[in-house]
């Protein structure tokens, strides 16, 4: 493991490069990363920095998305087989042929989703912003991909008609309404914080419902000493960290995404000094995602 970290400190400041690491990431990697946090809270971070290269410890969306906002940086992504299914679940030609039979709707993607997605949407939005988006535009019906529970989640909160993506995110999507009532049974009393990804019926349950940062800021704020955490196992580490004196319950045990725990130290330090697993996009899909990442900024802020 030593060996590993020198490599990776040496080659950092050879090569002027930052690690990012999303709250999903095993501990090791978010401890040893410079920038922890959401996927595009993160590729905002690496554009704003001046450093030459970014590592980027995710699934691949995450580091597409931080070579959209950062064309002329060089980005890695340690772990090429770091995938995300619900991203996969929605492809270019059957969004093609959805907007064709629903012409006046406007395309509204979740950052959770590839480069040539993007590059067919009117906007992206994510979980904390996706309401807030959704309710600015004019059009009155919306598309809405590629994750059908957060669509349904903006649904109860919108007088917009929502035409739903048949995508999910597998990890959330997991968690049941009998996982949440025996959570309850072995800490009662103790509020259940849970990501927009999961099932309507969990989610009627939960005491709060945000992103990761929304759940760590709502942690952070409250004066509740314990939790039951409805969302990926790896926010727990960074949960523990900011707050020392509270106590985290996983709301299941089946909360754990297994890309993204395919990130080692020894990929990230074979990154770094061999310059692999660069990622490129084709600059016409580039632009068109970079409009539509753009256009959420200019909305959702």
């Amino acid at each position: 493991m030593f060996e590993q970290l020198d490599k990776i400190a040496k080659y950092k400041k050879e090569r002027n490069a930052v690690i990012l690491a999303h709250n999903y990431q095993a501990d090791l990697i978010q401890d040893i990363a410079d920038y922890v946090g959401d996927s595009f809270g993160l590729s905002q971070k690496a554009a704003q920095l001046e450093n030459d290269l970014i590592v980027f410890c995710g699934v691949n969306f995450m580091a597409e998305s931080a070579k959209i906002l950062s064309p002329d940086k060089i980005v890695l992504n340690p772990e090429i087989n770091a995938d995300c299914p619900m991203a996969r679940m929605a492809g270019v030609e059957k969004l093609r042929e959805l907007k064709a039979k629903h012409p006046q709707a406007a395309v509204v993607t979740y950052v959770n989703s590839t480069a040539a997605v993007k590059a067919e949407s009117d906007v992206c939005c994510t979980s904390s912003n996706a309401v807030k988006i959704v309710e600015s535009l004019p059009q009155k019906k919306i598309i809405f991909l590629p994750d059908k529970n957060l669509a349904d989640y903006v649904n109860k909160r919108t007088n917009k008609e929502i035409i739903y993506w048949e995508g999910f995110c597998p990890t959330h999507h997991s968690v049941t309404l009998e996982d949440l009532k025996k959570s309850r049974e072995l800490f009662p009393n103790t509020e259940i914080l849970a990501h927009p990804e999961c099932r309507a019926e969990v989610l009627a349950e939960a005491d709060y419902i945000g992103s990761t940062a929304g759940i760590l800021n709502y942690a952070r704020e409250s004066s509740a000493q314990s939790f039951i955490i409805g969302t990926e196992m790896g926010l727990l580490h960074r949960l523990k960290k900011e707050n020392p004196a509270k106590e985290f319950h996983l709301l299941s045990s089946q909360l754990i995404c297994r890309d993204m725990k395919k990130t080692s130290l020894e990929k990230v330090a074979r990154a770094l000094e061999n310059m692999e697993t660069k990622v490129e996009i084709d600059e016409k899909i580039r632009l068109k995602a970079a409009k539509a990442l753009q256009a959420m900024l200019e909305i959702g802020g």
